[in-house]
């Protein structure tokens, strides 16, 4: 049985060895050690039901040899065996007639064991040797559990910028509609995100073992940094991608735009590229004079547009800068609105990435091959209650509902305006644009509010004198 009780209690055994520090760490170390048995228990169905299957790791290295039995390699044993023997083969597995293998070995490049006590370390072997992920029930509600550990990404320092919030990827999927034998992209696809949406999207399209193939390949994704890019091959395992090779460890920007041809092109990128950040020295020198520019956020719109096939589609993520941004921004959006149709944008508030940042974003949609004629604008409100969204209480898949009512019989109302091409033109391609059917609250009588000031400052005044007098009690028996 697999809970968040497992979890933690796999967590509270790492907070004892004095090699892991801190969230990232020890999330680091978990996702090596699953990443492991989740590759192995597939692998086991894999040999039963393919004739001839090669498995993707030697036999000396495969977590069923030296990690499934309890009473196995324990103590300086077991990290001796971890540290010298383990990570030097992954490191330098050859390639071979299973794809698995390479996504092994770029998986392990820069992974690392940071548990110094080899006892503690089986303690946890042990704990995950506890999940069958053969078996479905375990595998879904593990899926829950995935999902709660890249949560514990946005605590986790700089790390938190690889997690997006699932009722965001869930969301820009379902509305840009992602069709069974269509290329989805993801070229900065963090810990995955929008692929596993994109998946589960496609899977109900999915009718026969063709049609599987299809989805298997239809799928691209892009991250350059290890911890997420091993985060998301774990991802795509437990989505049922049998060998996620198109998932790759680079930096999209740092190829030069020009050189991004037709078979690059893709028919839908769902994306949240890094924002707030700025590009290391001489990647701008990628990309055309006119757009160039170190804020990533706005080299990869760039990039998007160039990826994107005719009458391709795209929901994007981008921070409020973007929007009313001058100089290189408005070029950038000036080329955006003339290449492709920005029919929608659903202006976000502040806190959907809190902790990680509390800046404004917003969701972008747009088609490429047509210029852009009028976009809608829709302002998402707080849910009733909330001044603010928090970890303990993220943005939700159910608050989209009157955006999804909408998307389709469009109309304006409080909440949704438009604005044609020649008044964005107008207004230098500013695209913070504030709502003009934003319902007026009013202002109370002067009176009123005169007199409610006097209520509260009398209750401050109250407060103020007791406190006094406890202090000053307090100050006597002393």
């Amino acid at each position: 049985m697999i809970s968040s009780t497992l979890i933690k209690s796999i967590q509270d055994i790492m907070r004892q060895d004095q090699g892991v520090d801190g969230d990232a760490q020890r999330l680091s170390q978990l996702v090596w050690m699953i990443f492991l048995k989740i590759l192995d228990d597939t692998e086991q169905e894999l040999e039963l039901m393919t004739d001839g299957y090669v498995p993707a790791i030697p036999a000396k290295y495969q977590w069923r040899a030296w990690a499934a039995n309890e009473e196995g390699l324990t103590g300086d044993d077991l990290n001796t065996f971890v540290n010298n023997d383990l990570f030097p083969a992954l490191r330098k597995l050859s390639s071979g007639t299973n794809p698995r293998t390479l996504i092994v070995r770029e998986a392990f490049e820069d992974s690392y064991n940071y548990m110094k006590s080899g006892t503690l370390l089986r303690q946890v072997i042990n704990k995950i040797n506890s999940i069958d992920f053969t078996v479905r029930a375990d595998r879904h509600q593990f899926n829950d559990l995935y999902e709660k550990l890249l949560k514990d990404l946005q605590s986790a320092g700089n790390a938190g910028e690889y997690y997006t919030p699932r009722a965001l990827t869930q969301f820009i999927v379902e509305m840009v509609n992602p069709q069974l034998g269509e290329t989805v992209l993801d070229p900065a696809c963090g810990t995955g995100g929008f692929l596993a949406n994109t998946i589960d999207h496609l899977r109900g399209q999915v009718k026969t073992p063709d049609d599987e193939a299809l989805l298997q390949a239809s799928l691209r994704g892009i991250e350059k940094k290890q911890l997420p890019h091993l985060l998301c091959l774990t991802n795509m395992i437990l989505h049922g991608i049998d060998a996620p090779t198109s998932v790759r460890r680079a930096n999209t920007l740092t190829r030069p735009l020009r050189d991004y041809g037709p078979a690059d092109r893709v028919d839908v990128i769902v994306t949240n590229p890094p924002f707030g950040g700025v590009e290391e020295p001489g990647v701008e020198q990628n990309f055309p004079q006119k757009v160039r520019t170190r804020e990533t956020a706005d080299l990869f719109l760039v990039l998007i547009m160039r990826l994107l096939k005719p009458g391709g589609r795209a929901g994007i993520v981008l921070p409020d800068g973007s929007l009313f941004g001058e100089g290189v921004k408005t070029r950038i959006k000036e080329q955006l609105l003339g290449e492709c149709n920005l029919h929608t944008i659903v202006r976000l508030p502040k806190g959907v990435f809190t902790p990680y940042t509390t800046i404004k974003t917003n969701i972008l949609f747009f088609a490429k091959g047509e210029p852009t004629k009028e976009t809608w604008f829709y302002e998402h409100p707080y849910p009733d209650g909330y001044k603010s969204y928090s970890k303990t209480k993220p943005i939700r898949i159910e608050e989209f509902a009157p955006e999804k009512v909408w998307w389709n019989a469009r109309e304006e109302n409080e909440r949704a305006w438009r604005v044609s091409i020649d008044d964005i033109a107008a207004g230098g391609y500013n695209l913070d644009i504030a709502n003009p059917n934003v319902v007026d609250a009013g202002h109370e009588d002067p009176k009123v509010l005169l007199s409610r000031f006097a209520e509260v400052s009398a209750e401050v005044d109250t407060a103020r004198t007791a406190l006094w007098a406890s202090l000053t009690e307090a100050l006597v028996r002393d």
